[in-house]
């Protein structure tokens, strides 16, 4: 499984239109599922800083992921540009491999 981590920091007032685009059930998982090996998303916000979110992405494999965001540049970007219109930061943590 491939994992990518995003760490975000939102812009004050910004929170629930930022929890629509990035929750599970949000406009990111809207495209990931038209793409093949897409394998879920979690948001977790942080319990001591209101504005401070992690999102955890989920693919079968790198070349899963990679093709998608090849497939779907446009979309990927048009999203993106919105939600860095929510947000002061936004900060790759890391792209993983689970562990056998």
């Amino acid at each position: 499984m491939h994992v990518i981590l995003w760490a975000f920091e939102v812009k004050r007032g910004c929170e629930r239109e930022f929890e629509k685009v990035y929750a599970p059930r949000g406009e990111w998982v809207r495209l990931f599922v038209k793409h093949p090996g897409y394998g879920g998303t979690e948001l977790l916000r942080d319990a001591n800083r209101v504005a401070r979110y992690v999102t955890i992405d989920r693919w079968e494999s790198r070349e899963s992921y990679d093709a998608f965001k090849e497939r779907a540049r446009a979309e990927y970007e048009e999203l993106n540009a919105r939600g860095e219109a929510l947000t002061k930061t936004e900060r790759l943590i890391g792209r993983f491999e689970t562990v056998p």
